[in-house]
């Protein structure tokens, strides 16, 4: 067993915030944020650019569970206010406890490359101003799971506007797929010089959890339906991987979808669920 971690830079970020004798947090975010125009505005007395870089880069290396929480600090840099600064601050007092912690990887899991996505639908409708486009966007999260490890993850808001929940899953779906088909293939390259082995079934066979039956029935589906032509070609492109079994799509209960995490704020109980499904602890 392995444990990746960052316990100096998660020092410095903490020190950074004034945050070491604080109280720690059981999530790293409650709330979905807004940019909050008319809020109160934030003291400025740490650089909240500085701090959201250095979490970015903590959250893409070896803690994916503050993903989704960074993300969303991330979009208001140009201009924070005090209920971004307080967010941030939240980050780092869940940290603050977890420091330690990172990602686990365990060599007697022998499954080869899974993918879990998940999608919020139009999940900041409430909290945006429901002039502003962004309102409706929905948000994509995914990661792609190694040996039953995190190898890639992501957080994002989708380009377009989708028109239903179905549409959502399954721009996310096909998102995912990007970083799923080049990262198999890149996989099989590197199997040939290291002499990696695995049972023959999950070395060949990619399986992608989604929670969403229609997305599933599109993805396993040969023809569009009337009620989804609208949904445009491009996220079509991976059929073929599913179509030739490299692929399998099967569904997955809400509770064990390690993909949630990336996609809104959960309470204690699922968080620690799911980060105990994706990092091991």
């Amino acid at each position: 067993m392995l444990k990746l971690s960052q316990p100096n830079l998660i020092e410095k970020i903490i020190k950074t915030l004034g945050l070491k004798n604080a109280k720690t947090a059981p999530t790293p975010a409650s709330i979905i944020l807004a940019k909050d125009e008319d809020g109160e505005e934030r003291e400025p007395n740490w650089n909240y650019r500085s701090v959201v870089g250095m979490l970015g880069y903590l959250q893409q290396t070896t803690r994916p569970d503050i993903s989704f929480a960074v993300h969303q600090c991330a979009r208001f840099s140009t201009d924070p206010k005090r209920s971004h600064k307080d967010a941030v601050k939240r980050i780092g007092r869940y940290i603050l406890g977890t420091k330690d912690e990172g990602i686990i990887f365990n060599s007697s899991n022998s499954s080869y490359l899974d993918c879990y996505v998940e999608t919020d639908f139009a999940g900041r409708y409430k909290v945006e101003d429901s002039d502003d486009p962004i309102s409706v966007k929905s948000r994509t999260g995914y990661v792609l799971m190694f040996a039953g490890s995190p190898l890639l993850w992501s957080t994002k808001l989708q380009s377009e506007i989708a028109l239903s929940t179905t549409e959502a899953e399954y721009i996310a779906l096909s998102q995912s797929m990007r970083d799923l088909i080049p990262s198999r293939e890149l996989l099989n390259e590197v199997s040939k010089i290291v002499q990696y082995s695995a049972p023959n079934q999950s070395k060949t066979i990619s399986t992608v959890f989604e929670g969403n039956n229609g997305a599933l029935e599109l993805a396993k589906c040969p023809r569009m339906r009337p009620r989804t032509k609208h949904i445009a070609i491009k996220y079509h492109y991976f059929r073929e991987q599913v179509m030739t079994g490299k692929i399998k799509i099967e569904g997955i209960d809400t509770s064990t979808q390690i993909a949630d995490t990336f996609t809104k704020p959960l309470t204690r109980t699922k968080f620690e669920t799911l980060r105990k499904l994706l990092l091991g602890w």
